[in-house]
């Protein structure tokens, strides 16, 4: 038996998906990664770098293969360290926590705690949020249920004890007004929950975190299988509280009040949580304002919705404080981490839920084979070590460098008005936006930016003109993505500014048919 190829030639590893990246020119084999740079194999066996913004759609902010978190890595195997050792104590794992404890605390300003749900990735910390959301919905809704139930017991012993009365008004009968209380619950509660996120929001591609995907392509197939989300204008003032007005359900109770039986209305809680993230990814790096940011805190306190801050691309730094939160003066119930928390090595990610809205019981309705084990949770405390030296000197230097990318993003722009629509972002990261080239006098361009993969091409471009890594969010194609490292160099950003100099000079002067790669 043999392990070796046999089948030159044939690919079986997502094919459909490597036509994609060849029609743009984009797949490339990497043989290493260090810092800011992978390297490619050229045909003589030299290395060709190429300079990184995709930076593992934010997972690498403290670069390729990190000296000291690989050292650390090794450290950890070759002292064996255990793994798999479910169901035991895992001292790391806590400490992880409660350094995070500190951190929130720190960025937050109050003494708040939270309790922590380890997973692997980004997607399954976000689904372990929801799910735990909905066991605290279904908590509340069994222990609303229990009461309007005991209720309906009291007053049909005052009823039938001659006690209280039903007015002619209200019913014919005490049955018959208890049946069509009962049936009006019943029907309320089999309702299926729903969930808050604002329009261009992503958080995942699983069976339930795919349907707080606004992009309808990764959404529509997978409808049926889990709650569905209503998706908020983000810049409609009072638009959060109109969806929750036209969804509002109520459950009926019974009481008695000077004699007679009233029916009165108890909220029903429909709204599992309001999903967000700070600054959308995938959906074309927009950073939430203020205003919605108080819309969304003041709303979901008002209606008992919690709020899920999913910090996972934008968190650990990278928009100059741990939390992309922060600036907004968004706090939230329960925030997911993932991405940088593992080191660019280690698959690591926590789902942090507020003390006083936690269930014991969720840590034995979920679990992970891998989640919380030793190696990934001592990659992240190191991870967390670096990001806090220096009283966050990682967190300054995003925002430095950060400030002089946008800079120079913001010149490009101011140089090329009729090919760069807008530019923005934070910290380390930023995007920039192309105007729609679909209506060009130019047919090849015409016929790059109609494919739908216009971001794809001018990124295909760019890597094979100047070496320089980058991809459109996948949600909005128009736009570049830039989430180097925090180690970015001025040389490295000038790399960067001499590659999209050239390709919107291209895009204004040209046809365009450069863009597309030689067959």
């Amino acid at each position: 038996m043999t392990t070796e190829p046999t089948t030159v030639g044939t690919e079986f590893a997502e094919p459909f998906l490597l036509g994609v990246l060849a029609s743009g020119g984009l797949d490339a084999e990497y043989v290493r990664g260090e810092g800011n740079t992978l390297y490619r194999r050229a045909e003589d066996g030299t290395e060709i770098p190429v300079l990184d913004y995709v930076g593992g759609y934010g997972s690498l902010m403290l670069g390729h293969n990190n000296p000291e978190i690989n050292a650390y890595a090794k450290e950890l195997l070759d002292g064996q360290t255990p793994v798999h050792a479910q169901f035991s104590r895992h001292p790391y794992a806590n400490d992880v926590a409660e350094v995070l404890n500190r951190i929130l605390q720190r960025e937050r300003g109050d003494d708040e705690q939270y309790y922590a749900i380890f997973a692997n990735s980004g997607a399954e910390a976000v689904e372990a949020a929801v799910k735990h959301a909905e066991l605290d919905r279904g908590l509340r809704l069994k222990a609303l249920a229990d009461e309007i139930a005991a209720h309906v017991e009291d007053v049909l012993t005052e009823v039938t004890s001659g006690r209280a009365t039903v007015p002619a008004a209200v019913a014919e009968s005490i049955e018959d007004l208890v049946t069509e209380v009962v049936a009006r619950n019943e029907a309320q509660a089999a309702r299926s929950p729903l969930f808050l996120v604002p329009e261009g929001g992503f958080h995942g591609k699983l069976a339930g975190s795919v349907q707080l995907t606004h992009n309808e392509g990764y959404r529509l197939p997978f409808k049926a299988l889990a709650a569905q989300s209503r998706f908020v204008p983000r810049d409609q003032p009072g638009a959060l509280r109109k969806i929750i007005d036209e969804e509002r359900a109520q459950l009926l109770d019974l009481v008695v009040e000077g004699g007679e039986v009233q029916v009165v209305e108890r909220a029903f809680p429909l709204f599992v949580a309001f999903v967000l993230e700070p600054v959308l990814g995938e959906g074309g790096i927009h950073e939430l304002t203020r205003e919605f940011a108080r819309e969304i805190q003041d709303v979901c306190a008002e209606a008992s919705i919690p709020v899920v801050i999913d910090e996972v691309q934008t968190g650990m730094g990278r928009t100059g404080d741990f939390l992309a939160a922060t600036r907004l003066g968004l706090r939230g119930d329960y925030y997911t981490l993932a991405k940088s928390l593992g080191g660019g090595i280690a698959k690591a990610a926590v789902m942090l839920v507020r003390k006083p809205l936690y269930h014991g019981q969720f840590e034995l309705a979920h679990s992970s084979t891998f989640a919380k084990d030793s190696f990934s949770c001592l990659i992240a405390l190191k991870v967390l070590e670096i990001m806090e030296r220096g009283d966050g000197e990682v967190y300054r230097r995003a925002a430095e460098r950060g400030e002089k990318l946008l800079g120079m993003l913001r010149s490009v722009q101011a140089d090329f008005p009729e090919t760069v629509k807008e530019v923005r972002g934070r910290g380390l990261m930023l995007g920039l936006e192309f105007h729609d080239q679909s209506g060009s006098e130019h047919e090849p361009l015409r016929a790059v930016a109609q494919s739908g993969f216009f971001g794809y091409f001018v990124s295909g471009h760019i890597l094979r003109a100047h070496r320089v890594r980058t991809f459109p969010t996948s949600s909005a194609v128009n736009t570049l993505r830039f989430e180097p490292s925090v180690y970015l160099t001025d040389a490295e950003a000038d790399q960067l500014e001499a590659a999209l100099r050239d390709v919107c000079a291209i895009i204004r002067d040209t046809d365009g048919a450069s863009l597309a790669p030689v067959a």
